[in-house]
Formats: C-alpha cells, sequence, structure tokens
C-alpha cells in the first residue's frame, strides 16, 4: 500500500486585525479578562462583503498547490472542511473547484467543525493510500465573524473566534516511512448540544410545533424567527467548562493513540500542533504529556478559533517559520463539536 505525503501547505488570514480592546467598543469585556480566559489577543475578520469562506479556502489552495508544484488542472479530488459555508447548501467544496477553474473532479465538503481538517486530511489519506487519487486537496476554512453575537450576552463565545483558511496537498510518496503514519478519529455525540448552533436547522420543527400555525405552515417550519434573534438561540451556544473537560480527556488520549500505533513516545514527537480552541487547553495538554515549549506549537494568541482552519494555519506558518524541518515527526490533534476528536502522526 502506497503512504501519502503533504506536498504543499498554504494559509490565508483576512488583513483586518481585531484587538481584545476592539471588542470592547461592543461588549463589556476587557483584554486582561480575554486573554486570562482563553489567552487571545487579537484575531483576523473577513470582509463583510465580498470576502467568504470560500474566497478565503481559494487564497490558501492557490500557495499549497504552488508549492506542491502541481496546477489546479492537476487536483483530482478536493475535501472542504468548515461549519461556515458560503450557502446552506451547496457546499464550499464545489463553489472552489468554479473557482479556480478545476476539472469535473468529486468535491466533498466534512462538518466537523473543530475537528473538520483532521477528519478531511484522514479521508484524503485513504483515497491515497489506496491510489484512487493522487492529488487531493484539503482545505479548511472559516468565517465566523458574520454570525457571532456581539454583544455582552455573548461575549463568552464571540471573544474565541477569527476567520481564515489552511490548505493542504496530499500525495503519494514511495519514502519508506515518511508521509502521513495513521490518522484517529472519533465521537461521542451524548453531549452534542453543549457546543451546538441550532439554527438554521431541520430540529427547527421541533420547537415550532408549540407556536400558533397557519396554514402555510402546515407542511415546514420556519429556519429563523425574530425571536430566536433576540432571545440568542439563533447563535452558536456553548458551554465553555463541559468542553473543557471533555478536551483534556480526550486530547492525550488520541495523541497517545497515535503514538502507541507507531511504537513511539511522547519524546519523539518534534512538534504538536494542537487545534487552536483555547491556549489554557493547549497548556493543559502540554503540562500532561510533559512536553517542552520547543514541542507544541500555538498561535491563538494572534488568529483566535479558526475552528477547520487552525491546524492548517498553524502547520503552515510553524513550517515557514523553520520549526519544521524534514524527518520532523508532527502530530496534529484536534477536538471540538459533536463531540468529535482526532489526531494524526506525520514524519515530515
Amino acid at each position: 500500500m502506497l503512504q501519502s505525503k503533504i506536498a504543499g501547505i498554504g494559509y490565508y488570514v483576512p488583513k483586518n486585525v481585531y484587538t481584545n480592546n476592539d471588542l470592547t467598543r461592543f461588549m463589556d469585556t476587557s483584554d486582561e479578562w480575554i486573554q486570562e480566559r482563553t489567552g487571545i489577543k487579537e484575531r483576523r475578520y473577513a470582509d463583510r462583503i465580498g470576502e467568504t469562506t470560500t474566497t478565503m479556502g481559494v487564497e490558501a489552495a492557490k500557495i499549497a498547490i504552488e508549492r506542491a508544484q502541481i496546477t489546479p488542472q492537476d487536483v483530482d479530488f478536493i475535501i472542504f472542511a468548515t461549519l461556515s459555508p458560503d450557502y446552506y447548501f451547496p457546499g464550499c467544496a464545489v463553489l472552489l473547484q468554479r473557482e479556480m477553474g478545476m476539472n469535473e473532479v468529486g468535491a466533498l465538503d466534512v462538518r466537523n467543525q473543530c475537528s473538520g481538517f483532521i477528519y478531511a486530511l484522514s479521508i484524503a489519506d485513504q483515497f491515497v493510500k489506496t491510489g484512487m487519487y493522487k492529488n487531493v486537496l484539503v482545505v479548511g476554512s472559516e468565517k465566523h465573524s458574520f454570525a457571532l453575537d456581539f454583544s455582552t450576552r455573548g461575549r463568552a463565545v464571540s471573544v474565541i473566534f477569527g476567520d481564515g483558511a489552511g490548505a493542504v496537498v496530499v500525495q503519494p510518496t514511495a519514502e519508506d516511512g515518511k508521509g502521513i503514519l495513521s490518522t484517529h478519529l472519533h465521537s461521542d455525540g451524548a453531549e452534542a448540544e453543549k457546543l451546538a448552533m441550532y439554527y438554521p436547522g431541520a430540529s427547527s420543527g421541533i420547537w415550532l410545533d408549540e407556536m400558533p400555525k397557519w396554514p402555510e405552515q402546515e407542511l415546514g417550519g420556519l429556519l429563523m424567527t425574530k425571536e430566536m434573534l433576540e432571545d440568542g438561540t439563533a447563535f452558536p451556544n456553548m458551554d465553555g467548562q463541559a468542553v473543557f473537560k471533555k478536551a483534556v480527556v480526550k486530547f492525550p488520549e488520541v495523541i497517545q493513540e497515535a503514538l502507541k500505533k507507531n511504537n513511539l513516545k511522547t519524546n519523539d514527537i518534534d512538534l504538536l500542533i494542537p487545534h487552536q480552541a483555547n491556549l489554557r487547553i493547549s497548556q493543559f495538554i502540554q503540562k500532561t504529556l510533559q512536553l517542552r515549549d520547543d514541542q507544541v506549537f500555538n498561535n491563538i494568541q494572534k488568529y483566535g478559533n479558526t475552528t477547520a482552519a487552525s491546524i492548517p494555519i498553524a502547520l503552515c506558518e510553524a513550517w515557514e517559520e523553520g520549526k519544521i524541518k524534514n524527518g520532523d515527526l508532527i502530530c496534529l490533534a484536534a477536538f471540538g463539536a459533536g463531540f468529535t476528536w482526532g489526531s494524526a502522526l506525520i514524519r515530515w
């Protein structure tokens, strides 16, 4: 069986920088309050009009494709991970295919939120290993800023997230022991509502059953109402403590699972790149695994949590800064809504 490798990588973040102090214009918060709870100092927000999840993904993809020394026409499959698509449907993968003038290749969207890139990378790995495709483009991109509650009511969630995109090209490799060594995926839906955005969704009908109906509603429901906006249920909902407690258990578990699969130990890791959910979670994981500062890469301080984009952005930035070298053992790990979590071990 073939091995797969990351042959090219790129990222894009919007030009608009919003510091913690900037957010105090919209809500009762402070730089100290945000940094203490999340480690975040600033984040990027896309232009309100014209810049979308897809357009950011395209910019990241262009760089990854160029670095892989191929053209958009060489890509034979697209996997696009996001929780903030341009449209409710169709997904962003076909929009990227159109925007980049690619051939009529397969296009898949992955909706696994913070774990989306790990899931997408795992799918690409299987396609390449089986010989089905030779150039798989994997994109993680998010535009959170258009759907956050920028008020004091929503500050616990809205201060965390930022916009951006990352992309990789996955190709086969003949080098023994190189490339993606293994990927590991998990889920537990028992507490799915602890981190969720309920609307728009088919479950809306459950709540709407108790509302007065008129004839045109008999066979359908409303995806969004004025009341949902006013009471905050239209925005993302998160039980921060519940997420933190689960994350600090599952992160180390899935990292150890990857190491055990490959007969390796934590001190073999050259660089751990965790999903940039919260700097306090990353620091807890580092302490649990007894890793040195130079073995863990974090950039949430600059970009906030960009969910599906956070790992490829961090991976690319670490590589550009010379923190990833040929032969290094790289571990990627994520935990997010669902709950879903996963890891990937890569010999660069």
